[in-house]
């Protein structure tokens, strides 16, 4: 099956015109999207959009052959006026199947706002999931018998779709996953790139045609990343992005409750409603344990009051303890966590703080906490595949 993506950008386009948002301002070149269509085998057309017929002129394929045009969502704005030839647009109803005289098979698939996905076959049986902007499939509960071959959506829009999809296994290790109904609101520039990878997809510029089975030579999402950075720098938010594309997470909180703390439970309270509701929280500092079982990935929340619970087991704090061996016990318990990670089967992201680039603290224990943490960190991203550095808000990636 060859797909041409005559588009790829929200039904406004990108950039949306008199939008001063960086988005926007930097949505030039390849950066820029017409609404998004699909072009399946010179035969089907997914969405109509105004200028199909140049971008597919611009993409080296013509529209004279095309047999069915669909639609997946409501179009608004002025109608789009239909190319002579082309034969009347429609939907096809949820759950309805069609086929074409070329020989593709399209199956309507529903979902859960306005509009309708497309799965289509091809005469050679390689399929294709096509969903329509901010909707992901409805209803999914058994296994599918296979995963698709190609998946095209709103990832960043609607990353949940993607993990209702892989929890019927309708996407596998093979599957290409493709964004599209790229808007303003999706980051710029490279950073667009490094979130689509963690989710195990990509971008591409308007015009690009893909063919499904083709080898692909880029890697998939990381399996173990560390998150860092200085306090409320959204290494969390980060962290949590990293793993919203997959069906089930255990969200290791590592900090655990204290009783009569108001401002700790406020906090946690916020790490909970961003969470999806299919994520389960578990609360322990045995992450050794968590790391050598089988198990969904792991998110691990965090490192520094996981060093925090350590050293109080040890009485590192004390500087007779640490001397009488608090030290060497601390290094065997820090060293079996990271022999853990570099073993682990489980995808893993970690996030920790980034202290040592504060006020040096003015007690010796504080000093202690300080160093032991750097060589934490240190140690455990030299298990990790990806390192990122999170300052305002904005991700720097330093390995991976």
């Amino acid at each position: 099956m060859e797909l041409t993506l005559l588009g790829t950008g929200a039904p406004d386009g990108l950039p949306r015109p008199e939008c001063p948002c960086a988005a926007c301002a930097t949505a030039r070149g390849a950066r820029s999207r017409a609404a998004t269509a699909l072009l399946v085998d010179d035969a089907l057309l997914l969405d109509l959009t105004p200028g199909a017929v140049f971008a597919a002129a611009r993409a080296g394929h013509s529209l004279s052959g095309v047999r069915q045009v669909l639609l997946t969502h409501p179009h608004d704005g002025p109608a789009v006026e239909l190319p002579a030839g082309l034969p009347p647009a429609g939907r096809v109803p949820d759950g309805r199947d069609l086929t074409l005289i070329s020989g593709h098979r399209v199956r309507a698939v529903p979902m859960d706002a306005p509009g309708t996905g497309y799965e289509v076959t091809s005469p050679e049986g390689t399929r294709l999931l096509y969903l329509p902007p901010g909707a992901a499939p409805s209803g999914l509960t058994d296994r599918a018998e296979q995963p698709y071959d190609l998946v095209v959506g709103d990832v960043i829009g609607r990353p949940d779709a993607l993990a209702r999809l892989r929890a019927v296994e309708a996407i596998g290790p093979a599957t290409e996953i493709i964004a599209v109904h790229l808007d303003h609101d999706a980051p710029p520039g490279a950073e667009l790139d490094r979130r689509l990878a963690a989710a195990g997809a990509r971008a591409v510029p308007d015009g690009t045609t893909l063919v499904t089975g083709d080898y692909r030579a880029e890697p998939g999402p990381p399996r173990r990343t560390l998150v860092t950075g200085g306090a409320r720098s959204g290494k969390s938010v980060e962290a949590e992005r990293r793993l919203e594309t997959f069906p089930e997470v255990v969200y290791v909180a590592t900090g655990g409750g204290r009783e009569g703390d108001a401002e700790w439970a406020a906090r946690v309270g916020l790490h909970r409603e961003r969470r999806p509701a299919a994520w389960r929280t578990e609360e322990t500092c045995e992450l050794v344990e968590l790391l050598e079982s089988d198990g969904p990935p792991l998110l691990i929340d965090c490192l520094s009051l996981w060093l925090t619970d350590a050293m109080d087991r040890v009485n590192a704090w004390d500087d007779a303890a640490w001397a009488g061996g608090g030290e060497s016990a601390l290094r065997e318990r820090t060293a079996a966590l990271v022999s853990a990670v570099r073993g682990t089967r489980r995808t893993v992201v970690a996030v920790t703080n980034e202290t040592g680039s504060g006020v040096v603290p003015a007690t010796a224990a504080g000093r202690r906490f300080r160093d032991e943490l750097g060589r934490l960190n240190a140690a455990f991203a030299d298990e990790c595949e990806q390192v990122l550095l999170v300052v305002a808000g904005q991700a720097l990636q330093l390995r991976g």
